[in-house]
């Protein structure tokens, strides 16, 4: 039941980047993220409501959530959702995978349980030479906008990253479905005046498609994902649970190829080898993580 239960995971996780690609052609970035945040907080907030959980009390939780909201949603939302609006949905996928490269860098600096080994730094090497293959054929092209679509990923994995490392340092013992929920809240309530401001949503009129990816998204792709995974990280532990890493480009691509028609270059299957292998490293003789919200809050897209 449990590896069922990964696999759905990692496709569903996958698939969100296929629902960016398609929201994104008809609502703009910032209404898009809002929308996506706003609807799944909501959906956790019943859930918390329904399991009669309380809300984190002490205001210095509250405050490292309202940061998770600008580095886990703000930052690497937008980025991502704007720079499908350049690049595959099957490349987004495999550049955000990165995000355990920039991980175990910053926990090295800013915790001190997470210390570079040879096999990471070994595995860093690798998986950024697979991100510079990613960029080859941009490169060729010049800096054009698909080389700006890829660094803004590359961007939001740098701050996924970052959120991992601040919700393992200060998040401990909070509750697994009111923290993401508290999170999206937070990211919503930023993402209302860039809205507002930049995109003029009350003139939008998106298609049924662009509508059903969003809602899509926020339903299956990030509040039941967030409920999914924490039942994996209780039934099987969080070391096995990180598997979902491995899955997450492979699916990403998959669904890019199969319902998008996207081609897959060689640079992509080599850039994803690549970071994949980076990734195996750089996990190499981890400890496991804490049953918190330390690794789970920067794992969805």
């Amino acid at each position: 039941m449990a590896w069922i239960v990964l696999l759905l995971l990692g496709a569903i996780w996958g698939a969100s980047y296929l629902f960016i690609k398609v929201g994104v052609a008809d609502i703009p970035p910032f209404t898009f993220v809002l929308g996506r945040t706003l609807i799944a907080a909501l959906a956790l907030f019943a859930v918390v409501a329904i399991r009669r959980e309380g809300l984190p009390r002490a205001r210095r939780t509250w405050l490292v959530l309202i940061a998770m909201g600008i580095f886990n949603g703000v930052i690497p939302y937008t980025a991502i959702t704007w720079g499908e609006l350049h690049i595959s949905s099957g490349v987004a996928a495999i550049l955000t995978a990165a995000m355990p490269l920039f991980t175990v860098l910053i926990a090295h600096y800013w915790t001190r349980d997470e210390r570079l080994t040879t096999a990471k730094v070994f595995g860093i090497v690798v998986g950024f030479c697979g991100v510079a293959v990613l960029f080859l054929p941009e490169l060729r092209q010049g800096v054009q906008m698909e080389f700006w679509g890829e660094f803004a990923v590359v961007v939001a994995a740098a701050s996924y990253g970052l959120a991992t490392v601040i919700a393992h340092k200060y998040l401990n013992g909070v509750s697994p479905i009111a923290a993401p929920a508290v999170q999206l809240g937070s990211t919503a309530l930023w993402m209302i005046p860039l809205s507002l401001v930049f995109d003029n949503p009350w003139a939008l009129r998106p298609s049924l498609q662009a509508a059903g990816a969003l809602l899509t998204l926020a339903l299956l792709g990030t509040a039941f994902a967030y409920i999914l995974y924490y039942w994996l990280i209780e039934h099987t532990g969080a070391t096995r649970t990180a598997l979902v890493t491995y899955l997450i480009p492979i699916t990403g691509i998959f669904w890019g190829a199969a319902i998008l028609d996207e081609r897959i270059e060689w640079e992509s299957l080599l850039g994803l080898v690549l970071i994949i292998v980076g990734i195996g490293f750089v996990n190499r003789q981890r400890a496991p993580a804490p049953k918190a919200v330390a690794t789970a809050l920067a794992e969805g897209d």
